[in-house]
């Protein structure tokens, strides 16, 4: 478990919702040889850790190895911990999917190449809200029994504006992700559209691109050490198939908060 110390605050997701189904509205079925399968306008918190090695070496499937950065903001990070608000899901035929065209999840995805030596992502393991969502598209999603989500700012006319998220994920076998923070709100930066490739780690053979674009902001980072705004944070990995993952010598190496993302998921 990390700790550090503290503040409090609260929004509302329609107004964002609103904001990324305009973006959406231009985009297009196909790309090439790949097809659409979903669009998703999200706001994600993700954690980058060096966990242990070999625990995380065991859950490679043949063919695959570990592609770490030796520099930059993910230096020495192996594996990421993604909290996301899909706040809307929709279809190539602009419907919203499923009974509520939402969720909430957690997944955990590992810098790879590929048997081709090609840069990937590799999806481990994740814990989601919609039972529908479970095994989920790489087959290795487990439905949460319990989760909660509250993401907040909170503005009291002087001083920074606070930002509050907390996300607590739990599956019945007991793989356990949880976590909360309080920061200054800031600025982030957007970056250009990217295709990323995700593998599953129990069926690499089955495999998306995500095309995404995203305001990302860094709020702490051991590497490149901009201005902490972290406050207050806490995280709890444990349980289950997670258990050798966070055994306790696990490092945080990056906060980062992506403000917001727009995503189109396609099958090579």
């Amino acid at each position: 478990m990390v700790h550090a110390s503290g503040m409090t605050a609260y929004v509302s997701r329609r107004a964002l919702c609103a904001l990324f189904l305009t973006v959406f509205a231009g985009a297009t079925g196909t790309a090439g040889s790949q097809t659409l399968q979903e669009y998703s306008a999200e706001a994600r918190f993700q954690l980058d850790f060096h966990v242990p090695d070999a625990a995380l070496a065991a859950m490679l499937p043949q063919g695959f190895m570990l592609n770490v950065a030796t520099q930059g903001a993910a230096k020495d990070a192996n594996i990421r911990v993604i909290f996301v608000d899909r706040m809307t899901i929709n279809g190539p035929d602009g419907k919203p999917v499923g009974k509520t065209g939402s969720n909430r999840l957690v997944y955990l995805a590992a810098p790879v190449k590929d048997p081709s030596g090609a840069n990937a992502q590799l999806v481990i393991g994740g814990l989601t809200a919609d039972p529908a969502d479970a095994p989920g598209p790489f087959g290795v999603y487990l439905q949460s029994t319990t989760h909660t989500m509250q993401r907040s700012t909170s503005s009291g006319g002087s001083g920074p504006a606070i930002d509050a998220q907390d996300w607590v994920f739990q599956a019945a076998s007991g793989e356990h992700l949880e976590l909360h923070i309080r920061y200054e709100h800031g600025v982030g930066n957007k970056g250009m559209p990217a295709d990323t490739k995700f593998y599953s780690a129990k069926n690499p053979g089955v495999a998306q691109i995500s095309r995404q674009e995203q305001v990302l902001d860094i709020l702490r980072n051991v590497t490149t050490t901009p201005p902490d705004r972290v406050k207050e944070f806490s995280f709890k990995g444990s349980g289950g198939s997670y258990a050798k993952l966070f055994d306790g010598t696990e490092k945080v190496l990056s906060w980062d908060n992506i403000v917001w993302l727009n995503r189109s998921v396609m099958q090579p």
